[in-house]
Protein backbone atom coordinates (compact mmCIF):
# COMPACT_ATOMS: atom_id res chain seq x y z
CA UNK A 1 0.00 0.00 0.00
CA UNK A 2 1.27 3.42 -1.19
CA UNK A 3 0.96 6.71 1.00
CA UNK A 4 0.73 8.47 -2.42
CA UNK A 5 3.38 11.57 -1.55
CA UNK A 6 2.31 11.48 1.83
CA UNK A 7 5.38 11.94 4.49
CA UNK A 8 6.84 8.79 4.91
CA UNK A 9 9.61 7.15 7.75
CA UNK A 10 12.40 8.39 5.59
CA UNK A 11 10.67 11.77 5.85
CA UNK A 12 10.23 11.54 9.63
CA UNK A 13 14.05 10.95 9.67
CA UNK A 14 15.00 13.70 7.56
CA UNK A 15 13.04 16.11 9.79
CA UNK A 16 14.60 14.58 12.74
CA UNK A 17 17.59 14.96 11.66
CA UNK A 18 17.04 18.60 10.71
CA UNK A 19 15.03 19.64 14.28
CA UNK A 20 17.91 18.21 16.21
CA UNK A 21 21.24 19.65 14.34
CA UNK A 22 19.43 22.95 12.67
CA UNK A 23 22.46 23.86 9.72
CA UNK A 24 23.17 20.16 9.16
CA UNK A 25 22.54 19.54 5.84
CA UNK A 26 19.88 16.71 5.37
CA UNK A 27 18.20 17.19 1.89
CA UNK A 28 20.18 13.68 0.60
CA UNK A 29 18.16 11.58 2.88
CA UNK A 30 15.34 12.31 1.09
CA UNK A 31 17.43 10.86 -1.82
CA UNK A 32 20.21 8.94 -0.86
CA UNK A 33 18.01 6.80 2.35
CA UNK A 34 15.08 6.01 -1.03
CA UNK A 35 17.65 5.20 -3.28
CA UNK A 36 19.40 3.15 -1.04
CA UNK A 37 16.45 1.40 0.43
CA UNK A 38 14.66 0.71 -3.33
CA UNK A 39 17.71 -0.94 -4.06
CA UNK A 40 17.65 -3.26 -1.27
CA UNK A 41 14.28 -4.26 -2.05
CA UNK A 42 14.73 -4.68 -5.71
CA UNK A 43 18.15 -6.46 -4.92
CA UNK A 44 16.41 -9.20 -2.11
CA UNK A 45 13.65 -9.44 -5.05
CA UNK A 46 15.88 -10.20 -7.56
CA UNK A 47 17.66 -12.71 -5.71
CA UNK A 48 14.20 -14.69 -5.05
CA UNK A 49 12.93 -14.45 -8.13
CA UNK A 50 15.99 -15.73 -9.51
CA UNK A 51 15.71 -18.73 -7.44
CA UNK A 52 12.63 -19.16 -8.54
CA UNK A 53 14.00 -18.84 -12.25
CA UNK A 54 16.54 -21.97 -10.71
CA UNK A 55 19.63 -20.01 -11.96
CA UNK A 56 22.03 -17.57 -10.21
CA UNK A 57 23.06 -14.18 -10.58
CA UNK A 58 26.57 -14.79 -11.98
CA UNK A 59 25.72 -17.56 -13.94
CA UNK A 60 22.69 -15.45 -15.55
CA UNK A 61 25.17 -12.40 -15.84
CA UNK A 62 27.48 -14.78 -17.80
CA UNK A 63 24.80 -15.85 -20.55
CA UNK A 64 23.38 -12.70 -20.77
CA UNK A 65 26.41 -11.01 -21.34
CA UNK A 66 27.06 -13.48 -24.22
CA UNK A 67 23.55 -13.24 -25.49
CA UNK A 68 23.74 -9.48 -25.61
CA UNK A 69 27.15 -9.74 -27.34
CA UNK A 70 24.64 -10.97 -30.57
CA UNK A 71 25.88 -13.54 -33.09
CA UNK A 72 28.15 -16.09 -32.57
CA UNK A 73 27.46 -15.51 -28.89
CA UNK A 74 31.39 -15.67 -28.43
CA UNK A 75 33.58 -13.73 -26.56
CA UNK A 76 37.06 -14.37 -24.93
CA UNK A 77 37.64 -14.52 -20.85
CA UNK A 78 39.16 -10.97 -21.34
CA UNK A 79 36.10 -9.76 -22.64
CA UNK A 80 33.60 -11.14 -20.39
CA UNK A 81 35.78 -9.92 -17.19
CA UNK A 82 35.55 -6.41 -18.71
CA UNK A 83 31.99 -6.85 -19.47
CA UNK A 84 30.88 -8.18 -16.25
CA UNK A 85 33.11 -6.45 -14.14
CA UNK A 86 34.75 -9.17 -12.12
CA UNK A 87 38.39 -10.47 -11.91
CA UNK A 88 39.82 -12.88 -14.29
CA UNK A 89 39.34 -15.54 -11.37
CA UNK A 90 35.66 -15.41 -10.66
CA UNK A 91 35.31 -15.17 -14.68
CA UNK A 92 37.19 -18.72 -14.95
CA UNK A 93 34.85 -19.54 -12.02
CA UNK A 94 31.65 -18.89 -14.05
CA UNK A 95 33.08 -20.26 -17.16
CA UNK A 96 33.77 -23.37 -15.21
CA UNK A 97 30.66 -23.57 -13.72
CA UNK A 98 28.66 -22.73 -16.86
CA UNK A 99 30.55 -25.47 -18.40
CA UNK A 100 30.33 -28.06 -16.23
CA UNK A 101 25.82 -27.45 -16.77
CA UNK A 102 26.82 -27.73 -20.29
CA UNK A 103 25.41 -23.73 -20.78
CA UNK A 104 28.45 -22.84 -22.83
CA UNK A 105 31.59 -24.56 -24.54
CA UNK A 106 35.26 -23.02 -24.83
CA UNK A 107 37.73 -23.12 -27.28
CA UNK A 108 41.06 -23.56 -25.45
CA UNK A 109 44.74 -22.87 -26.68
CA UNK A 110 47.86 -24.93 -26.69
CA UNK A 111 48.73 -24.29 -23.37
CA UNK A 112 44.87 -25.53 -22.11
CA UNK A 113 43.74 -21.99 -21.28
CA UNK A 114 40.79 -20.65 -22.89
CA UNK A 115 40.54 -18.91 -25.91
CA UNK A 116 36.73 -18.25 -26.53
CA UNK A 117 33.51 -19.25 -24.51
CA UNK A 118 30.11 -19.64 -26.20
CA UNK A 119 26.32 -19.90 -25.16
CA UNK A 120 25.57 -23.39 -25.73
CA UNK A 121 21.98 -24.65 -27.29
CA UNK A 122 21.00 -25.00 -23.63
CA UNK A 123 22.04 -21.80 -22.54
CA UNK A 124 20.74 -20.00 -25.38
CA UNK A 125 17.18 -21.53 -24.24
CA UNK A 126 17.95 -21.03 -20.62
CA UNK A 127 19.01 -17.42 -20.96
CA UNK A 128 16.24 -16.96 -23.19
CA UNK A 129 13.52 -18.11 -20.93
CA UNK A 130 15.02 -16.41 -17.89
CA UNK A 131 15.09 -13.19 -19.13
CA UNK A 132 11.92 -13.06 -21.18
CA UNK A 133 10.09 -14.21 -17.11
CA UNK A 134 12.63 -11.53 -14.81
CA UNK A 135 12.24 -8.34 -17.23
CA UNK A 136 8.29 -9.04 -17.47
CA UNK A 137 8.45 -9.52 -13.83
CA UNK A 138 10.30 -6.04 -13.04
CA UNK A 139 8.36 -4.51 -15.45
CA UNK A 140 5.20 -5.05 -13.34
CA UNK A 141 7.30 -3.87 -10.18
CA UNK A 142 7.31 -0.06 -12.24
CA UNK A 143 4.38 0.20 -14.17
CA UNK A 144 2.47 1.81 -11.51
CA UNK A 145 4.72 4.57 -12.84
CA UNK A 146 3.63 6.11 -15.91
CA UNK A 147 5.66 6.14 -19.07
CA UNK A 148 6.53 9.54 -18.82
CA UNK A 149 7.44 9.41 -14.96
CA UNK A 150 9.88 6.18 -15.43
CA UNK A 151 11.47 8.41 -18.45
CA UNK A 152 11.67 11.14 -16.21
CA UNK A 153 13.02 8.69 -13.28
CA UNK A 154 15.49 6.84 -15.89
CA UNK A 155 16.93 10.45 -16.82
CA UNK A 156 17.72 11.34 -13.42
CA UNK A 157 18.68 8.06 -11.84
CA UNK A 158 21.39 7.83 -14.97
CA UNK A 159 22.20 11.64 -14.27
CA UNK A 160 22.90 10.89 -10.12
CA UNK A 161 24.85 7.97 -11.29
CA UNK A 162 26.71 10.11 -13.51
CA UNK A 163 27.91 12.81 -10.72
CA UNK A 164 28.48 9.83 -8.43
CA UNK A 165 31.01 7.82 -10.85
CA UNK A 166 32.48 11.51 -11.41
CA UNK A 167 32.52 12.94 -7.67
CA UNK A 168 33.82 9.49 -6.29
CA UNK A 169 36.08 7.79 -9.47
CA UNK A 170 34.26 4.92 -9.08
CA UNK A 171 33.84 2.34 -11.59
CA UNK A 172 31.45 3.72 -14.59
CA UNK A 173 29.91 0.24 -14.55
CA UNK A 174 29.93 -0.73 -10.88
CA UNK A 175 28.17 -4.04 -9.82
CA UNK A 176 24.90 -4.53 -8.92
CA UNK A 177 23.24 -4.58 -5.39
CA UNK A 178 23.43 -8.12 -3.93
CA UNK A 179 26.06 -9.48 -6.60
CA UNK A 180 27.65 -12.56 -4.56
CA UNK A 181 30.48 -12.80 -6.91
CA UNK A 182 32.48 -9.25 -7.51
CA UNK A 183 35.80 -11.14 -8.20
Amino acid sequence: MTNHGKPDAVDEIQLAWARERPGTPAESIGIITRVWRAAKLLGDERRRTLARLAIDGATLDLLSTLRRNGRPYTMTPAELRASCLVTAGAISQRVARAEQAGLVSTTRGPRGRTRTVSLSEAGHRLVEDTVDALLTYENSLVDHLGEREREELTALLRKLLDGLVERLGAEERPGQVGDEDHG
